[in-house]
């Protein structure tokens, strides 16, 4: 996932003005910040071994002051509105607050402590009424409005006129039209909803990484884990303060394998519930309360910007437009992937009770059950896979790709400074040798780390006194880590990620263009096409090859193992394909309500996935008290974006195929052109046509998961 921006960095900035120290005392203070000097380090990489928590607030307060001071003086410049003195200027300020907001949002997701996660609530209100001071600025908004009024005769060319447009339509959306009373109504609703969100995410850090562990004690419960999953749950205990037992967490490279392996079904059944109702124990990190006053007032921020529902706030400005165009689209893939899952359901169902089983198999089983159907069907362990996909053979292994595709070269850097010992750094170059952007990788969970895997930056592509600023791009997994026999071994699940992350990655240091406002810019229903392309390499025998080599004996994975693989490409896809929907279609169902009142939100869960027929034995990807992607990542009322872009990028990678050659260098160059690099200047689909040459089919998806 790309995590979307957590505040939009010009959009969020209010004036801080009590400050009664000198300015003398103020430089004293401060002398030790590295906020407060240019960055001295190499590619100027945020310093990480020098910044401390305490450093982050009056960083903080300098930057909003700074950015606040920015733009009164672009509201009350005296000369007539233009490009130059009113977008360009808006455009290029806050500089200062970006530094600092970059660094801290992403270290506070990736290793965080209870002074930055109490930081994270002590400004989340002073932003939110600082990005409110900025949108509902009436000189500023009258400013950009009047060159907005004359785009198309004042001379701009089509990069300014859509960096004039795209700003309008921002103010517009955060309320710059409505009355001084409606304004008041807003800044009210952002200030809880800005800390609501924080909420939420704290309270699924201390669910996932503190509250539970499943802790084991006879070694019969291991019966039918591998070796690789034992030794690792052992170090876990070790680490825990469990030593000589064997630990499992909530974090996916411990409790995915115990669910596919583990013979103790009460067991399974126990962590998968420790899974499913984080945020949900009626505890003091309990989610629901939070969640119910987001979709409130979500709507009511809705209704106040004169749209029906949050669904269609956010969908008016995605590529599908409207929210019946994705509820079409989502109707007509759970269609298609329910019967799929229900054929799965009786294949599985038909080997338990061939096994003696006397039970009906549920939710829990599902992994245990599948595992056991993909070794009937295609003779596959994926076990068996784990050898010949170590960390750093899979890493390489999507360099080669990204080098065969684009020409670049990746250097691994050892003098740059890192938040955790074990991140590591890469320089990116271009064909020719010059220089692309930095690229960072975290791996491995850590109890101050959020779950999952995301993309991010802590320097964005851009321009600054007619300069390029290149990317500094940062990466962040939970993967399956090393033990002290074996490096970390991935799971094909993992690959895909790893793949599917740098694909993001490749967006962010791919992008080109003068304005911050429209450079990299897409819509979130587009965000997940370089992503999601980037997975179809991995399984490809042809890229096997490169790359899948025996952690131990450096021997290329087998070719009957790669048959395997292809053969099985179709596997679980009913499952996979109703999980991901049914997440999809909560989400809307929670966004599409017009107003709320004392939402019930287990009873509206159910009601959302009995409409839509979901069997017990499945349940969303994601459910509500711990759906982190909607209520504390940006993608609310947008989740469906991941799938609304697999049409594109099964679309995509079928044009290379079909063309004969996966490493096509024209194909490549105009996908990297026209989709990567220059992707904000235009609508989504008008750059994917530029690229494709024709609106995408959904076909080549239908197929890629057997769903026709």
């Amino acid at each position: 996932m790309k995590k979307l921006n957590l505040i939009m960095f010009s959009m969020l900035m209010f004036a801080i003005t009590s400050c009664n120290e000198t300015s003398n005392e103020k430089k004293a203070e401060n002398a030790g910040n590295p906020f407060f000097t240019e960055y001295t380090t190499p590619f100027q990489v945020p310093p990480f071994d020098k910044v401390d928590t305490s450093h982050y607030f009056p960083a903080f307060i300098e930057g909003m002051k700074l950015h606040q001071a920015e733009i009164e003086a672009i509201a009350t410049n005296s000369d007539e509105p233009t490009f130059e003195n009113t977008i360009l200027a808006f455009d290029k300020s806050g500089k200062f607050l970006t530094r600092v907001s970059k660094v801290f949002f992403n270290l506070n997701e990736s290793t965080t402590n209870d002074k930055m996660q109490e930081l994270a609530l002590k400004l989340s209100p002073l932003m939110s009424k600082h990005g409110d001071d900025i949108s509902m600025n009436p000189k500023l908004f009258a400013r950009i409005q009047k060159v907005y009024d004359k785009r198309n005769e004042s001379g701009l060319d089509a990069q300014q006129i859509r960096a004039v447009e795209k700003y309008y339509e921002d103010f517009v959306r955060q309320g710059a039209n409505l009355s001084a009373e409606k304004q008041d109504q807003l800044r009210k609703i952002n200030e809880q909803l800005s800390t609501l969100s924080i909420n939420f995410g704290q309270n699924l850090l201390e669910e996932t990484n503190k509250n539970f562990l499943l802790i084991i004690d006879n070694q019969k419960d291991l019966d039918g884990l591998p070796e690789s999953v034992i030794t690792a749950a052992a170090e876990t205990a070790k680490a825990t303060g469990n030593e000589g037992k064997w630990v499992f967490t909530l974090s996916k490279p411990s409790w995915i394998p115990f669910l596919q392996y583990d013979k103790n079904r009460e067991l399974r059944e126990k962590i998968y519930r420790g899974y499913f109702t984080r945020g949900n124990n009626d505890n003091n990190n309990d989610n629901k309360k939070i969640l119910a006053e987001m979709v409130k007032l979500r709507a009511e921020r809705s209704k106040l910007l004169g749209f029906e529902n949050y669904a269609s706030y956010v969908i008016s400005e995605n590529m599908a437009k409207t929210t019946a165009n994705v509820d079409a689209f989502l109707d007509k893939l759970m269609k298609a992937a329910l019967p799929v899952a229900k054929s799965e359901l009786a294949e599985m169902q038909k080997i338990a009770d061939g096994e003696g089983a006397n039970f009906k198999l549920q939710s829990w089983d599902w992994w245990y059950y599948a595992e056991k159907l993909r070794k009937a069907k295609y003779n596959l362990d994926e076990s068996e896979l784990r050898p010949y996909f170590s960390l750093d053979n899979v890493r390489d292994g999507m360099f080669a790709v990204a080098n065969k595709l684009y020409g670049i070269t990746f250097t691994k850097l050892t003098n740059l400074p890192v938040y955790q010992k074990e991140v590591e750094t890469f320089e990116v170059k271009e064909a020719d040798g010059s220089h692309l952007g930095i690229l960072y990788f975290d791996y491995f969970p850590r109890d101050s780390k959020s779950g999952g895997a995301w993309c991010t930056d802590f320097q964005s592509s851009g321009w600054e006194n007619g300069k390029k600023v290149d990317p500094i791009v940062s990466i962040v997994c939970n993967f399956t880590p090393p033990t002290a026999d074996a490096p970390s071994l991935l799971n094909w699940d993992e690959t895909l990620t790893l793949f599917h992350e740098f694909g993001h990655g490749l967006h962010g240091l791919f992008t080109t263009g003068k304005y911050n406002r429209t450079a990299g810019v897409v819509p979130t229903d587009y965000v997940e096409l370089p992503s999601q392309v980037m997975e179809n390499w991995a399984g490809e025998p042809e890229v096997l090859r490169m790359y899948a080599k025996h952690y131990k004996t450096g021997e290329a994975i087998p070719e009957a193992l790669i048959t395997k693989i292809k053969n099985s490409g179709m596997f679980n896809q009913g499952f996979e394909t109703v999980e991901y929907v049914a997440a999809s279609i909560l989400d809307l169902d929670y966004h599409k309500l017009r107003s709320v009142d004392n939402l019930d939100v287990l009873a509206f869960e159910k009601a959302s996935m009995d409409s839509i027929g979901l069997i017990n034995e499945i349940i969303p990807r994601y459910r509500s008290t711990y759906f982190a992607h909607i209520f504390d990542g940006g993608y609310g009322a947008g989740y469906y974006v991941y799938i609304w872009a697999a049409v594109l990028d099964a679309d995509a990678f079928d044009y290379f195929k079909k063309s004969g050659d996966l490493f096509n260098p024209a194909i490549a160059a105009d996908f990297r052109k026209y989709c990567l690099s220059e992707c904000g200047e235009d609508e989504g689909m008008a750059q994917y046509v530029k690229f494709r040459k024709q609106e995408p089919s959904q076909e080549p998806l239908l197929e890629r998961r057997g769903l026709k």
